[in-house]
């Protein structure tokens, strides 16, 4: 197995990031280095299956995907007030969230404004979370292998 491999979990990157990162390294004729994985993967603080809260607004929720920098509208981005907008130069996650009154929805969250959940006797459900998770392990959520 080479080192590339080994830097490159695809729980942690998420599949379309993995792809883009393996591409980069591909390209590149020199020793894989911390600086161009750090470079690449957006230095995550969060993985894939971690269970989070939203620091503002304390919503729950797991992570299933996650980008190295924003990644979505700019439509989307502006709809944030100005006081609250995070910065695109950070990773922002794909999260499986639940409302304060349990109903379930899809979010994404910069990283500055997540924090690990600690609360692990009040699971989090979402409907689509059996499709990408089959097990939790010491808090984290255990990513289920797909098959194509």
């Amino acid at each position: 197995m080479s080192n590339r491999e080994l830097l490159l979990p695809i729980d942690v990157l998420g599949i379309s990031h993995y792809i883009r990162v393996m591409d980069n390294l591909n390209q590149h004729d020199g020793p894989v280095t911390g600086q161009i994985f750090a470079k690449d993967c957006g230095a995550a603080k969060f993985t894939i299956g971690s269970q989070v809260k939203h620091r503002i607004f304390g919503f729950r929720g797991v992570i299933f995907d996650v980008d190295p920098s924003f990644n979505n509208s700019e439509e989307w981005y502006l709809s944030i007030p100005e006081e609250n907008r995070p910065r695109k130069n950070q990773p922002f996650y794909h999260l499986f969230a639940e409302s304060h009154d349990k109903a379930p929805y899809i979010a994404y969250v910069s990283e500055q404004n997540l924090v690990l959940d600690g609360d692990d006797d009040d699971p989090i459900f979402h409907p689509e979370m059996e499709d990408y998770f089959e097990d939790v392990v010491d808090g984290r959520f255990v990513s289920r292998a797909k098959m194509n």
